[in-house]
């Protein structure tokens, strides 16, 4: 039991190979303040670490003014578009927009 505790731990403190400086935990990922091991860590999207409720709800509002902003780009985008094709669609025949029937060959 002591052995696998201590191999757990090892695999926890561990610095993954071919990466040396800080690790994950250990300052907030938005003010950079240092996190202490002994005190709370409040995380969002399951790996970001902050470290006041204050951080994480800042992040969080940034994250949302992001994606409203981007959504509102694709809009825009999406909306340029279908103006282009508008305009640059072939007009139809007149016998088509009078609602006349023609018998095609």
């Amino acid at each position: 039991m002591a052995r696998s505790l201590a191999c757990a731990a090892f695999f926890f403190d561990a610095e993954p190979v071919g990466e040396t400086g800080r690790h994950a935990l250990d300052a907030c990922a938005l003010c950079t303040k240092p996190l202490r091991r002994d005190s709370d860590i409040f995380m969002y999207r399951g790996d970001t670490p902050f470290c006041s409720e204050e951080c994480r709800y800042e992040q969080m509002h940034l994250d949302a003014a992001c994606a409203r902003q981007a959504a509102s780009a694709r809009r825009k985008q999406q909306q340029q578009g279908q103006r282009s094709r508008h305009e640059t669609a072939p007009a139809a025949p007149v016998s088509r927009k009078a609602g006349v029937s023609v018998a095609s060959c």
